[in-house]
C-alpha cells in the first residue's frame, strides 16, 4: 500500500444487528452462533465467529453483565404485523396491559413497552431480546409473526406469549382455546335460528384464524354458511370497514360473529344506524367479554376469555422461565356469556 493510499474503513459493528447485516443473516442467528448453539449449522457458525473476531465485536457484554445483576425490568412487545395501524389504546390491549402491570408490580418488576410494526423492523424480536435491558419478554399476540417467535424460542428461554396454542409449537403461550370459543359462539347463533353467519375479523391473525376455524367446525355440522368479512381494528378504519361490510340487505336467519367485542360493538352501532333491530332481525356474538360488553344497548352476548387470570399466569410462567425452568403452555377454556344480542 502506498503512502497516499488509506485503508477502507470497516463498517462499525456495535450490535448484533450490525453483525447480522454483514453476515447476511438474522440477529437471532448471530446470537445463537456466538453462543455456540448447535441449531446453527457449523459453516454458518464458524463464518459468523470469524466475522465477529475480524470486526472486534464482543457480543452482549452489557447483556451478560445485566443477566448477572438483573435489571428487574420485563419487556412487553405488541407486534402488529397483520394490522399495522392498530393502536395500544385498543380496549383489549389496555385491559390485558393493566393486569400485566398489576402482576409485574406484585412481583417487583418494572415494564418496558414496545408497539412493534414488523414490516418496518424485521429484527424487532432479536433486538429486544439482545438489548440487555430486560430480564424476560412478554409478547401480546402472535399477529402474523408466529414463525419469528418460534425461531426466537429456540435460543431464548425467558419469553411467554399471549396467543393461540398449536400442536407441536415450541414457544410458551398463555391463551384461550380460540377454536373452541369460535364453536361456542357459532353454536349459540345456530341455536337461536341463524342460517347464514357473517364472520367479522382479519383471519390473517393467528387467534382470529382459530376463531374462524371454530365457526366453520360448528357451521359445517349444521349446514350453515359462514362468510368472512375482513375488518381491522385500527381506529382510523374500523368504523368505515364495519359500515362497508354491513351495508347489505340482511335476511331472516342472518347473524354476525365478531372476532372481538370491539368489532361487535361497532356492528351494533352500525346496525342501529341502519334501522336494523338486534336481536329481532340480526343476532350478534362477540369475543373477549371486555368490561364494555355488559353495557352495550342491548348487552352483548360474547365468549369470555379470562384476561386477568391469563395475565397473572403469563407473569408466573415468565418468572419461572427466568430462573431456568422450561414451562408448558397454558390453554384456558372459553365460556359463553349469554346476554341479549343472541
Amino acid at each position: 500500500m502506498s503512502e497516499q493510499e488509506t485503508p477502507k474503513a470497516r463498517p462499525a459493528v456495535r450490535t448484533l444487528s450490525d453483525l447480522a447485516r454483514i453476515a447476511g443473516v438474522s440477529a437471532g442467528t448471530v446470537s445463537r452462533a456466538l453462543a455456540g448453539n448447535s441449531l446453527v449449522n457449523t459453516d454458518t457458525r464458524e463464518r459468523i465467529v470469524a466475522l465477529a473476531r475480524d470486526h472486534g465485536f464482543r457480543p452482549n457484554k452489557m447483556a451478560s453483565s445485566l443477566r448477572r445483576q438483573k435489571t428487574d425490568v420485563i419487556g412487553i412487545a405488541i407486534p402488529l404485523g397483520h394490522d399495522s395501524r392498530q393502536q395500544i389504546s385498543d380496549t383489549f390491549f389496555i385491559t390485558l396491559l393493566g393486569h400485566l402491570a398489576d402482576a409485574l408490580t406484585e412481583r417487583g418488576y418494572d415494564l418496558m413497552l414496545r408497539r412493534v410494526i414488523p414490516e418496518r423492523d424485521e429484527d424487532w424480536l432479536d433486538r429486544f431480546i439482545g438489548s440487555g435491558m430486560i430480564d424476560g419478554l412478554l409478547v401480546i399476540g402472535q399477529s402474523d409473526q408466529f414463525d419469528r417467535i418460534e425461531d426466537a424460542a429456540d435460543g431464548y428461554l425467558p419469553m411467554v406469549v399471549w396467543g393461540n396454542h398449536a400442536e407441536g409449537q415450541r414457544h410458551c403461550v398463555v391463551g384461550t382455546d380460540n377454536r373452541l370459543g369460535g364453536r361456542l359462539a357459532t353454536e349459540r347463533l345456530i341455536e337461536s335460528g341463524a342460517r347464514h353467519i357473517y364472520f367479522l375479523g382479519d383471519t390473517s391473525a393467528v387467534e382470529f384464524a382459530a376463531r374462524y376455524a371454530g365457526a366453520l367446525d360448528a357451521a359445517g355440522r349444521s349446514g350453515v354458511t359462514v362468510t368472512p368479512l375482513t375488518s381491522h381494528l385500527s381506529s382510523d378504519r374500523l368504523e368505515a370497514e364495519v359500515a362497508a361490510n354491513l351495508d347489505r340487505s340482511f335476511e331472516r336467519g342472518d347473524a354476525i360473529f365478531a372476532a372481538t367485542d370491539t368489532l361487535a360493538i361497532a356492528s351494533l352501532a352500525r346496525l342501529k344506524a341502519l334501522g336494523i333491530a338486534v336481536p329481532d332481525q340480526v343476532r350478534i356474538v362477540g369475543f373477549d367479554d371486555l368490561p364494555l360488553a355488559a353495557q352495550t344497548p342491548p348487552p352483548l352476548t360474547t365468549v369470555r376469555q379470562d384476561i386477568r387470570a391469563g395475565a397473572f399466569a403469563m407473569v408466573d410462567l415468565l418468572i419461572r422461565r427466568i430462573s431456568g425452568e422450561d414451562t408448558e403452555s397454558i390453554v384456558m377454556p372459553p365460556r359463553l356469556v349469554v346476554r341479549r344480542t343472541a
